[in-house]
């Protein structure tokens, strides 16, 4: 998938919001309701369930021919052939993961609310750059704050493709997607909702 397809809803899994007994199912009826992205995010520390649901992550992607990016684990993410990383300050740095990964891996970047960190990752040859929180986010209440300002500025200063995360879910999707933001990433805005395939067709075709 190229950088050109990295467009509209970025869904990222949750290990306490999403049971295990309905992993596949919650992530299948995302991907059914036009999610674009899949990011594998799972902070357990259990190596088989990891492997286990990131290959069965695998599979539903490309039968959806949607992307997979994996969380921080760039050894993980080579296992199950994911199609890139995405990686937060404190992860290996895009030379690492572009070395283990290829030239034609996708690999994206955590700026939270610094443009110059994203201008950086560019320069570096990330694929796309995250901004947030943007709103106040229940998964990660403490999350440095970004703005809708911040994603117009990235936009009009960036050539790659801009995410937009934190406290995003329905009610307010459609300011992040006015502001610029090729993709809007969710987590409990999706994942926590009674309906998540209508929630993710929702969402997804506000990118139309």
């Amino acid at each position: 998938m190229s950088p050109a397809k990295l467009r509209g809803l970025y869904a990222i899994t949750d290990e306490t919001l999403i049971p295990e007994s309905a992993f596949v199912a919650s992530i299948e009826q995302a991907l059914r309701g036009g999610a674009a992205i899949i990011q594998y995010r799972d902070k357990s520390g259990n190596e088989a369930k990891r492997l286990e649901q990131a290959s069965a992550l695998r599979s539903l992607c490309g039968e959806y021919n949607a992307c997979l990016i994996i969380n921080d684990d760039i050894r993980l993410a080579v296992a199950v052939d994911a199609n890139g990383v995405h990686l937060g300050e404190e992860d290996a740095s895009i030379e690492q993961a572009r070395l283990m990964l290829g030239d034609s891996a996708i690999i994206g970047v955590s700026c939270y609310n610094q443009l110059q960190r994203a201008s950086e990752a560019q320069a570096a040859g990330a694929d796309y750059v995250a901004f947030g929180a943007v709103f106040t986010s229940p998964t990660k209440p403490s999350a440095r704050p970004a703005s809708c300002e911040l994603i117009r500025e990235a936009k009009s200063q960036l050539e790659i493709p801009v995410c937009a995360i934190g406290g995003i879910d329905k009610s307010n999707v459609a300011q992040v997607i006015d502001a610029g933001a090729d993709m809007t990433a969710l987590i409990s805005g999706l994942f926590s909702e009674a309906d998540i395939g209508l929630t993710a067709e929702h969402i997804s075709g506000l990118f139309d």
